[in-house]
């Protein structure tokens, strides 16, 4: 069975993708911002094509502006064999399933 999942998953053997978003109109998470936005999600929870896109992500990331106007930027955070690996990808290039995992807070 577990052959089954190496064959077929693009992320097999990853876990917990913990995730945050930056920015937009209110400025979460930035410097001296009293909101937060984060949240976590399992990687074999998401689906085949939304698992392959997060791959690319973290294979092959892609430049993001360090600046957008009321934009949000998406920290996504695994853990691997070398330790903690984290990306920053546009709210674009992120698959609805892990936007949707993060909740606001006030600090």
């Amino acid at each position: 069975m577990e052959a089954d999942l190496l064959s077929t998953s693009p992320v097999a053997g990853w876990g917990r993708i913990d995730v945050e978003r930056l920015g937009g109109l209110a400025g979460y998470g930035m410097p001296g911002s009293r909101l937060r936005s984060r949240g976590h999600i399992l990687a074999n929870d998401l689906s085949l094509a939304d698992q392959d896109v997060l791959r690319t992500l973290f294979v092959q990331p892609i430049e993001v502006p360090t600046w957008m106007r009321d934009g949000f930027r998406y920290h996504l955070t695994r853990q691997s064999d070398c330790g903690p690996q984290t990306v920053v990808a546009a709210e674009t290039a992120v698959p609805e399933a892990i936007r949707e995992c993060v909740r606001d807070e006030i600090v």
